[in-house]
Protein backbone atom coordinates (compact mmCIF):
# COMPACT_ATOMS: atom_id res chain seq x y z
CA UNK A 1 0.00 0.00 0.00
CA UNK A 2 1.27 3.76 0.28
CA UNK A 3 3.89 5.34 1.88
CA UNK A 4 3.24 5.81 5.27
CA UNK A 5 3.93 8.82 7.24
CA UNK A 6 7.49 8.63 8.15
CA UNK A 7 7.52 8.59 12.22
CA UNK A 8 9.60 10.58 14.77
CA UNK A 9 11.73 8.45 17.07
CA UNK A 10 9.54 8.54 20.62
CA UNK A 11 11.88 8.81 23.80
CA UNK A 12 10.81 5.97 26.37
CA UNK A 13 12.05 6.11 29.50
CA UNK A 14 13.38 2.13 30.24
CA UNK A 15 11.12 0.82 32.84
CA UNK A 16 12.17 -0.43 36.52
CA UNK A 17 12.87 -4.26 36.81
CA UNK A 18 9.61 -6.06 37.64
CA UNK A 19 11.39 -7.13 41.81
CA UNK A 20 11.98 -3.14 41.77
CA UNK A 21 8.80 -1.96 40.41
CA UNK A 22 6.73 -4.33 42.22
CA UNK A 23 8.15 -4.18 45.34
CA UNK A 24 9.75 -0.70 45.65
CA UNK A 25 13.03 -2.70 46.80
CA UNK A 26 15.01 -5.15 44.89
CA UNK A 27 16.43 -6.69 48.11
CA UNK A 28 12.29 -7.07 49.71
CA UNK A 29 11.57 -8.45 46.02
CA UNK A 30 14.56 -10.93 46.30
CA UNK A 31 13.63 -11.66 50.00
CA UNK A 32 9.98 -13.03 48.54
CA UNK A 33 11.43 -14.97 45.85
CA UNK A 34 13.41 -17.42 48.40
CA UNK A 35 10.60 -17.63 51.03
CA UNK A 36 8.58 -18.83 48.05
CA UNK A 37 11.26 -20.74 47.20
CA UNK A 38 11.87 -22.81 50.08
CA UNK A 39 7.95 -23.01 50.79
CA UNK A 40 7.73 -24.77 47.31
CA UNK A 41 10.64 -27.65 48.58
CA UNK A 42 8.90 -27.95 51.65
CA UNK A 43 5.86 -28.90 49.95
CA UNK A 44 8.34 -31.28 47.78
CA UNK A 45 9.84 -32.53 50.70
CA UNK A 46 5.98 -33.24 52.01
CA UNK A 47 5.41 -35.86 48.83
CA UNK A 48 3.32 -32.79 47.64
CA UNK A 49 3.63 -31.56 43.53
CA UNK A 50 3.78 -28.16 43.79
CA UNK A 51 3.17 -28.38 39.98
CA UNK A 52 0.76 -31.40 39.77
CA UNK A 53 -0.62 -32.96 36.16
CA UNK A 54 -3.96 -31.36 35.74
CA UNK A 55 -7.02 -32.20 33.97
CA UNK A 56 -10.30 -30.06 34.91
CA UNK A 57 -12.93 -31.63 32.28
CA UNK A 58 -15.73 -30.68 34.61
CA UNK A 59 -14.68 -26.92 35.31
CA UNK A 60 -17.14 -24.07 35.40
CA UNK A 61 -16.10 -20.60 34.87
CA UNK A 62 -16.79 -18.27 37.82
CA UNK A 63 -18.84 -16.20 35.38
CA UNK A 64 -21.19 -19.08 34.82
CA UNK A 65 -21.56 -19.47 39.10
CA UNK A 66 -22.36 -16.23 39.71
CA UNK A 67 -24.76 -15.65 36.44
CA UNK A 68 -26.45 -19.21 37.46
CA UNK A 69 -27.26 -18.16 41.50
CA UNK A 70 -29.50 -15.33 42.74
CA UNK A 71 -28.04 -14.95 46.38
CA UNK A 72 -31.14 -12.95 47.23
CA UNK A 73 -33.07 -16.27 47.24
CA UNK A 74 -30.74 -17.93 49.75
CA UNK A 75 -30.43 -17.19 53.12
CA UNK A 76 -27.32 -16.01 54.47
CA UNK A 77 -25.28 -19.14 55.74
CA UNK A 78 -27.67 -21.48 53.62
CA UNK A 79 -25.88 -24.20 51.36
CA UNK A 80 -27.19 -25.47 48.14
CA UNK A 81 -26.04 -29.10 47.46
CA UNK A 82 -24.91 -27.87 44.10
CA UNK A 83 -21.08 -28.18 43.52
CA UNK A 84 -18.73 -26.54 41.34
CA UNK A 85 -15.40 -26.88 40.15
CA UNK A 86 -13.41 -23.60 39.57
CA UNK A 87 -9.91 -22.75 39.15
CA UNK A 88 -8.34 -19.57 39.02
CA UNK A 89 -5.51 -17.58 40.84
CA UNK A 90 -5.55 -16.48 44.15
CA UNK A 91 -6.12 -12.91 44.45
CA UNK A 92 -6.41 -12.42 48.24
CA UNK A 93 -7.55 -14.40 51.96
CA UNK A 94 -8.57 -13.16 54.87
CA UNK A 95 -8.34 -15.66 58.29
CA UNK A 96 -11.02 -15.83 60.83
CA UNK A 97 -10.30 -17.75 63.70
CA UNK A 98 -11.08 -21.60 61.88
CA UNK A 99 -12.45 -19.38 58.80
CA UNK A 100 -10.93 -18.12 56.11
CA UNK A 101 -11.99 -16.36 53.05
CA UNK A 102 -10.00 -16.43 49.82
CA UNK A 103 -10.96 -14.73 46.68
CA UNK A 104 -9.74 -16.68 43.35
CA UNK A 105 -9.95 -15.06 39.89
CA UNK A 106 -9.90 -16.45 36.55
CA UNK A 107 -10.22 -14.46 33.30
CA UNK A 108 -14.29 -14.61 33.47
CA UNK A 109 -14.22 -12.63 37.29
CA UNK A 110 -13.84 -13.82 40.98
CA UNK A 111 -15.34 -14.91 43.34
CA UNK A 112 -15.41 -15.34 47.30
CA UNK A 113 -14.12 -19.11 48.71
CA UNK A 114 -15.28 -19.83 52.18
CA UNK A 115 -12.42 -22.17 54.11
CA UNK A 116 -13.70 -24.06 57.26
CA UNK A 117 -11.26 -26.07 59.37
CA UNK A 118 -14.71 -28.34 59.91
CA UNK A 119 -15.15 -29.22 56.65
CA UNK A 120 -11.51 -29.67 55.50
CA UNK A 121 -9.61 -31.05 58.86
CA UNK A 122 -6.84 -29.28 60.71
CA UNK A 123 -3.83 -30.53 57.91
CA UNK A 124 -5.82 -29.36 55.07
CA UNK A 125 -7.30 -26.13 56.54
CA UNK A 126 -3.45 -25.34 57.41
CA UNK A 127 -1.76 -25.96 54.18
CA UNK A 128 -4.29 -23.93 52.51
CA UNK A 129 -3.70 -20.68 54.73
CA UNK A 130 0.09 -21.34 53.89
CA UNK A 131 -0.84 -20.69 50.07
CA UNK A 132 0.25 -17.51 48.56
CA UNK A 133 -1.27 -14.74 47.19
CA UNK A 134 -0.56 -15.45 43.60
CA UNK A 135 -0.75 -19.20 43.78
CA UNK A 136 -2.96 -20.84 41.12
CA UNK A 137 -5.25 -23.53 42.69
CA UNK A 138 -8.24 -25.79 41.75
CA UNK A 139 -11.61 -25.54 44.26
CA UNK A 140 -14.53 -27.63 44.59
CA UNK A 141 -17.26 -26.30 46.90
CA UNK A 142 -20.83 -25.86 47.07
CA UNK A 143 -22.85 -22.45 46.60
CA UNK A 144 -22.84 -20.56 49.72
CA UNK A 145 -24.28 -16.59 51.08
CA UNK A 146 -22.09 -14.98 52.98
CA UNK A 147 -23.84 -12.99 55.97
CA UNK A 148 -22.82 -9.95 53.47
CA UNK A 149 -25.19 -11.30 51.20
CA UNK A 150 -22.78 -12.04 48.59
CA UNK A 151 -22.66 -14.97 46.42
CA UNK A 152 -19.69 -17.84 47.71
CA UNK A 153 -18.49 -21.48 46.96
CA UNK A 154 -18.44 -23.53 50.62
CA UNK A 155 -15.21 -25.31 50.26
CA UNK A 156 -14.99 -28.97 50.18
CA UNK A 157 -11.36 -29.23 48.31
CA UNK A 158 -8.37 -26.89 47.77
CA UNK A 159 -5.92 -28.19 45.36
CA UNK A 160 -2.31 -26.31 44.85
CA UNK A 161 -2.15 -25.93 40.53
CA UNK A 162 0.91 -24.00 40.33
CA UNK A 163 3.15 -22.38 43.21
CA UNK A 164 4.06 -18.93 41.81
CA UNK A 165 7.60 -18.49 43.20
CA UNK A 166 7.26 -14.24 42.48
CA UNK A 167 4.71 -11.95 43.96
CA UNK A 168 2.04 -10.52 41.96
CA UNK A 169 1.35 -6.73 41.52
CA UNK A 170 0.16 -5.76 44.57
CA UNK A 171 -4.32 -5.94 44.56
CA UNK A 172 -4.46 -1.78 45.38
CA UNK A 173 -1.59 -0.18 43.69
CA UNK A 174 -1.93 -2.07 40.75
CA UNK A 175 1.20 -1.89 37.90
CA UNK A 176 0.91 2.41 37.52
CA UNK A 177 4.29 2.87 35.24
CA UNK A 178 3.59 2.06 31.52
CA UNK A 179 6.97 1.39 30.90
CA UNK A 180 6.70 -2.02 33.03
CA UNK A 181 3.58 -2.87 31.79
CA UNK A 182 4.48 -2.85 28.35
CA UNK A 183 7.61 -4.41 28.84
CA UNK A 184 6.22 -7.15 31.59
CA UNK A 185 2.56 -7.60 29.84
CA UNK A 186 1.95 -10.97 31.51
CA UNK A 187 2.25 -8.55 35.00
CA UNK A 188 -0.18 -5.57 33.70
CA UNK A 189 -2.76 -8.26 32.40
CA UNK A 190 -2.30 -9.77 36.59
CA UNK A 191 -3.11 -6.58 37.76
CA UNK A 192 -5.10 -4.57 35.42
CA UNK A 193 -8.60 -5.98 34.79
CA UNK A 194 -8.92 -3.24 32.23
CA UNK A 195 -6.55 -4.82 30.58
CA UNK A 196 -7.48 -8.12 30.58
CA UNK A 197 -10.69 -6.88 29.13
CA UNK A 198 -8.98 -4.38 26.28
CA UNK A 199 -7.24 -7.42 24.86
CA UNK A 200 -10.27 -9.55 25.02
CA UNK A 201 -12.14 -6.54 22.99
CA UNK A 202 -9.04 -6.68 20.49
CA UNK A 203 -9.59 -9.76 19.54
CA UNK A 204 -13.41 -9.50 19.06
CA UNK A 205 -12.67 -6.63 16.69
CA UNK A 206 -10.18 -9.00 14.50
CA UNK A 207 -13.34 -11.67 14.92
CA UNK A 208 -15.52 -9.11 13.75
CA UNK A 209 -13.37 -7.83 10.76
CA UNK A 210 -12.76 -11.54 9.21
CA UNK A 211 -17.23 -12.29 9.78
CA UNK A 212 -17.93 -9.23 8.09
CA UNK A 213 -15.19 -9.85 5.19
CA UNK A 214 -16.40 -13.81 4.82
CA UNK A 215 -19.90 -12.65 4.82
CA UNK A 216 -19.46 -10.25 1.63
CA UNK A 217 -17.45 -13.72 0.45
CA UNK A 218 -14.41 -12.26 0.38
CA UNK A 219 -11.84 -15.61 0.43
CA UNK A 220 -8.71 -14.99 2.79
CA UNK A 221 -5.55 -15.84 1.18
CA UNK A 222 -2.23 -16.28 3.43
CA UNK A 223 0.50 -14.23 1.51
CA UNK A 224 4.02 -14.81 2.40
CA UNK A 225 6.04 -13.02 5.16
CA UNK A 226 9.43 -13.64 3.57
CA UNK A 227 9.53 -11.56 0.60
CA UNK A 228 12.02 -11.31 -2.90
CA UNK A 229 11.58 -7.75 -2.97
CA UNK A 230 9.72 -5.50 0.06
CA UNK A 231 6.57 -4.09 -1.90
CA UNK A 232 3.45 -2.80 -2.12
CA UNK A 233 4.72 0.44 0.16
CA UNK A 234 7.23 2.75 0.61
CA UNK A 235 8.86 2.11 3.89
CA UNK A 236 12.14 0.57 4.76
CA UNK A 237 12.20 -3.43 5.09
CA UNK A 238 14.33 -5.60 8.03
CA UNK A 239 16.25 -7.81 5.66
CA UNK A 240 17.53 -11.28 6.54
CA UNK A 241 19.11 -13.62 5.22
CA UNK A 242 18.46 -17.64 4.48
CA UNK A 243 21.22 -19.83 4.76
CA UNK A 244 20.29 -22.26 2.12
CA UNK A 245 19.29 -20.62 -0.55
CA UNK A 246 22.46 -17.71 0.30
CA UNK A 247 20.28 -14.94 -0.91
CA UNK A 248 18.62 -11.84 1.23
CA UNK A 249 15.33 -11.77 1.73
CA UNK A 250 12.93 -9.26 3.09
CA UNK A 251 10.27 -9.31 6.54
CA UNK A 252 6.83 -8.31 3.95
CA UNK A 253 6.09 -4.29 4.78
CA UNK A 254 2.84 -5.45 2.84
CA UNK A 255 1.06 -7.95 1.11
CA UNK A 256 -0.71 -5.88 -1.71
CA UNK A 257 0.63 -7.57 -4.40
CA UNK A 258 0.25 -10.87 -3.71
CA UNK A 259 -3.36 -10.31 -3.55
CA UNK A 260 -3.59 -8.81 -6.34
CA UNK A 261 -1.89 -11.72 -8.34
CA UNK A 262 -4.37 -13.59 -7.00
CA UNK A 263 -7.08 -10.87 -8.50
CA UNK A 264 -5.20 -12.38 -11.64
CA UNK A 265 -5.32 -15.78 -11.05
CA UNK A 266 -9.56 -14.99 -10.98
CA UNK A 267 -10.19 -14.93 -6.83
CA UNK A 268 -11.79 -11.82 -7.46
CA UNK A 269 -12.45 -10.65 -3.85
CA UNK A 270 -9.55 -11.87 -1.17
CA UNK A 271 -7.78 -10.52 2.27
CA UNK A 272 -5.11 -11.38 4.52
CA UNK A 273 -4.81 -10.27 8.13
CA UNK A 274 -1.14 -10.67 9.65
CA UNK A 275 1.87 -9.36 10.50
CA UNK A 276 4.08 -6.28 8.56
CA UNK A 277 7.33 -5.00 9.47
CA UNK A 278 8.63 -1.43 8.98
CA UNK A 279 12.06 -0.96 9.96
CA UNK A 280 10.90 2.63 11.17
CA UNK A 281 10.54 4.66 13.97
CA UNK A 282 8.33 4.26 16.91
CA UNK A 283 5.75 7.01 17.89
CA UNK A 284 1.59 6.81 19.63
CA UNK A 285 0.36 5.93 15.86
CA UNK A 286 3.42 3.71 14.64
CA UNK A 287 5.29 0.09 15.47
CA UNK A 288 7.48 -1.79 13.50
CA UNK A 289 5.30 -4.55 13.81
CA UNK A 290 1.77 -4.13 13.23
CA UNK A 291 -0.96 -5.86 12.14
CA UNK A 292 -2.27 -4.91 8.82
CA UNK A 293 -5.53 -6.21 6.97
CA UNK A 294 -5.51 -5.82 3.27
CA UNK A 295 -8.87 -6.53 1.14
CA UNK A 296 -8.78 -6.52 -3.08
CA UNK A 297 -12.45 -6.38 -4.75
CA UNK A 298 -12.56 -7.30 -8.43
CA UNK A 299 -14.52 -4.82 -10.74
CA UNK A 300 -14.57 -1.64 -7.88
CA UNK A 301 -12.90 1.54 -7.77
CA UNK A 302 -11.71 3.77 -4.25
CA UNK A 303 -15.33 4.70 -3.72
CA UNK A 304 -16.32 1.36 -3.05
CA UNK A 305 -13.42 0.69 -1.11
CA UNK A 306 -14.17 3.90 0.91
CA UNK A 307 -17.94 2.77 1.52
CA UNK A 308 -17.03 -0.61 2.46
CA UNK A 309 -14.72 0.84 4.72
CA UNK A 310 -17.51 3.19 6.54
CA UNK A 311 -19.83 -0.11 6.55
CA UNK A 312 -17.19 -2.20 8.20
CA UNK A 313 -15.98 0.28 10.71
CA UNK A 314 -19.79 1.02 11.97
CA UNK A 315 -20.70 -2.81 11.86
CA UNK A 316 -17.39 -3.84 13.97
CA UNK A 317 -18.17 -1.34 16.24
CA UNK A 318 -22.05 -2.59 16.86
CA UNK A 319 -20.92 -5.92 16.97
CA UNK A 320 -18.44 -5.41 19.44
CA UNK A 321 -18.88 -2.69 21.51
CA UNK A 322 -23.41 -2.68 21.02
CA UNK A 323 -22.71 1.13 19.40
CA UNK A 324 -21.47 3.17 17.10
CA UNK A 325 -21.00 6.57 19.20
CA UNK A 326 -16.75 6.84 20.36
CA UNK A 327 -14.58 9.18 21.79
CA UNK A 328 -12.02 11.12 20.28
CA UNK A 329 -10.31 14.42 20.64
CA UNK A 330 -13.18 15.50 23.61
CA UNK A 331 -15.92 14.92 20.39
CA UNK A 332 -18.61 12.23 19.88
CA UNK A 333 -17.92 10.23 17.10
CA UNK A 334 -21.03 8.38 15.37
CA UNK A 335 -19.53 5.93 13.28
CA UNK A 336 -23.08 5.34 11.77
CA UNK A 337 -22.99 8.55 10.19
CA UNK A 338 -22.22 9.29 6.54
CA UNK A 339 -18.06 10.44 6.85
CA UNK A 340 -17.41 13.50 4.76
CA UNK A 341 -15.78 13.12 1.97
CA UNK A 342 -12.81 15.51 0.38
CA UNK A 343 -10.27 15.77 -1.99
CA UNK A 344 -7.09 16.85 -0.90
CA UNK A 345 -7.36 19.54 -3.27
CA UNK A 346 -10.15 20.87 -1.19
CA UNK A 347 -9.00 20.19 2.07
CA UNK A 348 -5.88 22.59 1.28
CA UNK A 349 -7.64 25.00 -0.29
CA UNK A 350 -9.72 25.07 2.42
CA UNK A 351 -7.23 25.23 5.07
CA UNK A 352 -4.64 27.59 3.40
CA UNK A 353 -6.67 29.29 0.39
CA UNK A 354 -3.99 27.35 -2.03
CA UNK A 355 -4.85 25.21 -4.85
CA UNK A 356 -1.78 22.99 -5.30
CA UNK A 357 -2.96 22.09 -8.86
CA UNK A 358 -2.01 25.89 -9.58
CA UNK A 359 0.63 26.30 -7.68
CA UNK A 360 4.82 25.62 -7.68
CA UNK A 361 6.79 23.50 -5.55
CA UNK A 362 8.20 26.28 -3.86
CA UNK A 363 5.11 28.48 -3.31
CA UNK A 364 3.75 25.32 -1.36
CA UNK A 365 6.68 25.19 0.18
CA UNK A 366 6.02 28.04 2.15
CA UNK A 367 3.80 26.31 4.44
CA UNK A 368 5.94 24.11 5.56
CA UNK A 369 7.60 25.17 8.56
CA UNK A 370 11.65 25.33 8.12
CA UNK A 371 14.15 24.54 5.25
CA UNK A 372 12.73 22.21 1.74
CA UNK A 373 14.95 19.82 0.66
CA UNK A 374 15.99 20.72 -2.83
CA UNK A 375 15.12 17.20 -3.83
CA UNK A 376 11.78 17.73 -3.02
CA UNK A 377 9.35 17.56 -5.75
CA UNK A 378 5.85 18.44 -5.97
CA UNK A 379 4.24 15.83 -5.01
CA UNK A 380 6.35 15.22 -1.37
CA UNK A 381 5.75 18.88 -0.81
CA UNK A 382 1.82 18.25 -1.39
CA UNK A 383 2.44 15.13 0.63
CA UNK A 384 4.13 17.00 3.45
CA UNK A 385 1.51 19.97 3.63
CA UNK A 386 -1.48 17.15 4.27
CA UNK A 387 0.43 14.85 6.64
CA UNK A 388 2.47 17.74 8.65
CA UNK A 389 -0.50 20.69 8.79
CA UNK A 390 -3.84 19.03 7.98
CA UNK A 391 -3.77 15.34 8.89
CA UNK A 392 -3.58 15.30 12.74
CA UNK A 393 -6.32 17.74 12.67
CA UNK A 394 -9.28 15.65 11.20
CA UNK A 395 -11.22 14.52 14.10
CA UNK A 396 -14.58 13.58 12.55
CA UNK A 397 -14.87 10.01 10.27
CA UNK A 398 -13.26 11.71 6.67
CA UNK A 399 -11.95 10.49 3.39
CA UNK A 400 -9.77 12.23 1.68
CA UNK A 401 -9.43 11.40 -2.02
CA UNK A 402 -6.71 11.94 -5.16
CA UNK A 403 -3.12 12.21 -3.65
CA UNK A 404 -0.54 13.16 -5.92
CA UNK A 405 0.30 10.42 -8.27
CA UNK A 406 4.34 9.83 -7.47
CA UNK A 407 4.72 8.16 -4.28
CA UNK A 408 1.93 5.31 -5.36
CA UNK A 409 3.37 3.31 -8.59
CA UNK A 410 0.94 0.82 -8.66
CA UNK A 411 -2.50 3.10 -8.07
CA UNK A 412 -4.64 3.98 -11.33
CA UNK A 413 -4.31 7.55 -12.90
CA UNK A 414 -7.04 9.91 -12.47
CA UNK A 415 -9.43 10.25 -15.01
CA UNK A 416 -9.68 13.76 -15.23
CA UNK A 417 -6.31 14.89 -13.18
CA UNK A 418 -3.40 12.40 -14.54
CA UNK A 419 -0.91 14.12 -11.79
CA UNK A 420 -3.29 12.88 -9.33
CA UNK A 421 -3.88 8.90 -8.12
CA UNK A 422 -7.50 7.22 -7.37
CA UNK A 423 -5.72 7.05 -3.55
CA UNK A 424 -7.83 8.01 -0.68
CA UNK A 425 -7.02 7.77 3.21
CA UNK A 426 -9.70 7.43 5.59
CA UNK A 427 -9.14 9.14 8.96
CA UNK A 428 -10.37 9.61 12.60
CA UNK A 429 -9.23 11.40 15.03
CA UNK A 430 -5.81 12.38 13.41
CA UNK A 431 -4.91 9.28 12.66
CA UNK A 432 -5.23 7.14 8.77
CA UNK A 433 -6.73 4.10 9.33
CA UNK A 434 -7.38 3.39 5.94
CA UNK A 435 -5.50 3.96 2.60
CA UNK A 436 -7.02 2.32 -0.87
CA UNK A 437 -6.74 2.38 -4.15
CA UNK A 438 -8.04 2.01 -7.64
CA UNK A 439 -5.83 -1.04 -8.65
CA UNK A 440 -2.94 -0.18 -11.95
CA UNK A 441 -4.24 -2.38 -14.27
CA UNK A 442 -2.32 -1.03 -17.35
CA UNK A 443 0.76 -3.38 -17.76
CA UNK A 444 2.55 -0.66 -19.80
CA UNK A 445 1.69 2.19 -17.26
CA UNK A 446 3.10 -0.39 -14.81
CA UNK A 447 6.37 -1.26 -16.65
CA UNK A 448 7.21 2.68 -16.75
CA UNK A 449 5.78 3.35 -13.52
CA UNK A 450 8.51 0.97 -11.81
CA UNK A 451 11.54 1.82 -14.06
CA UNK A 452 10.32 6.18 -13.18
CA UNK A 453 10.42 4.87 -9.12
CA UNK A 454 13.97 3.59 -9.60
CA UNK A 455 15.26 6.71 -10.26
CA UNK A 456 14.38 7.97 -7.04
CA UNK A 457 15.70 7.83 -3.62
CA UNK A 458 13.79 5.10 -1.76
CA UNK A 459 13.53 6.72 1.70
CA UNK A 460 15.19 10.16 3.51
CA UNK A 461 18.42 11.01 2.21
CA UNK A 462 20.04 7.30 1.33
CA UNK A 463 20.21 6.76 -2.58
CA UNK A 464 18.48 3.42 -2.80
CA UNK A 465 15.71 2.61 -5.59
CA UNK A 466 12.86 1.00 -5.47
CA UNK A 467 13.66 -2.43 -7.61
CA UNK A 468 11.16 -3.59 -10.07
CA UNK A 469 9.08 -5.95 -8.98
CA UNK A 470 9.09 -8.24 -12.30
CA UNK A 471 6.90 -11.05 -11.17
CA UNK A 472 4.56 -8.33 -10.79
CA UNK A 473 4.63 -6.38 -13.73
CA UNK A 474 4.71 -9.52 -15.64
CA UNK A 475 1.34 -11.09 -13.97
CA UNK A 476 -0.68 -8.41 -14.82
CA UNK A 477 -0.05 -8.55 -18.36
CA UNK A 478 -1.93 -12.24 -18.09
CA UNK A 479 -4.89 -9.27 -17.41
CA UNK A 480 -6.02 -7.92 -14.30
CA UNK A 481 -9.82 -6.84 -13.85
CA UNK A 482 -10.97 -3.77 -12.51
CA UNK A 483 -10.09 -3.53 -9.08
CA UNK A 484 -9.51 -1.64 -5.78
CA UNK A 485 -8.48 -2.33 -2.27
CA UNK A 486 -7.62 -0.83 1.14
CA UNK A 487 -5.49 -1.59 3.64
CA UNK A 488 -5.83 -1.27 6.93
CA UNK A 489 -3.77 -0.88 10.39
CA UNK A 490 -5.99 -2.95 12.62
CA UNK A 491 -3.77 -1.81 15.87
CA UNK A 492 -5.54 1.91 14.97
CA UNK A 493 -9.00 0.65 14.19
CA UNK A 494 -8.68 -1.21 18.31
CA UNK A 495 -6.70 2.07 19.34
CA UNK A 496 -9.74 4.06 18.23
CA UNK A 497 -12.78 1.84 19.27
CA UNK A 498 -11.21 1.29 22.81
CA UNK A 499 -10.43 5.13 22.75
CA UNK A 500 -6.95 4.53 23.61
CA UNK A 501 -4.15 7.36 23.07
CA UNK A 502 -0.83 4.97 21.56
CA UNK A 503 -0.67 1.85 19.73
CA UNK A 504 1.52 0.49 22.61
CA UNK A 505 -1.63 0.03 24.55
CA UNK A 506 -3.70 -2.07 22.28
CA UNK A 507 -0.82 -4.34 20.89
CA UNK A 508 -0.39 -6.89 23.73
CA UNK A 509 3.81 -7.17 23.69
CA UNK A 510 4.77 -3.84 21.75
CA UNK A 511 8.42 -3.14 20.85
CA UNK A 512 10.25 -1.15 23.78
CA UNK A 513 13.93 -0.11 24.80
CA UNK A 514 16.00 -2.80 26.13
CA UNK A 515 17.01 -2.18 29.92
CA UNK A 516 19.68 -0.16 30.66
Amino acid sequence: MPVQDQPQEQDERPPDTPDEALDGDADNGAAEFDERRAKMERLRAQGIDPYPPVSLPDRTLIAQVLAAHDPGALEAGEHRELRYQIAGRLISRRVHGKTAFLDVRDLSGSIQVVVRVDALGEETYNRVLGLDIGDIVGVVGCVYVTQRGQLALAVLECTLLTKTLRPPPDKHHGLGDTGTRYRYRELDLMANEETRELFVTRYKIVYAIREWLNERNFVEVETPALQSLAGGAGSRPFTTHHNALNRDLYLRISVELFLNRCIVGGMENVYDMGKVFRNEGISHKHSPEFTIIEFMMAYADYNDVATATEEMFRDVAQRVLGRTVIKRGGEDIDLAKPWRRVTMREIILERFGLDFMESTRDELAEVLDGPLDEAATWAEVVADIYSEKIEHTINQPTHVFDFPLEPFPITKRHAVHPELGEHFDAVIGGIELVSGDTELNDPVDQWQRFVDQRKRRLIDDEDVPHPNDEEYARAIEYGYSPTAGGGMGVDRLVMILTERDTLREVIPFPIVRDLQ
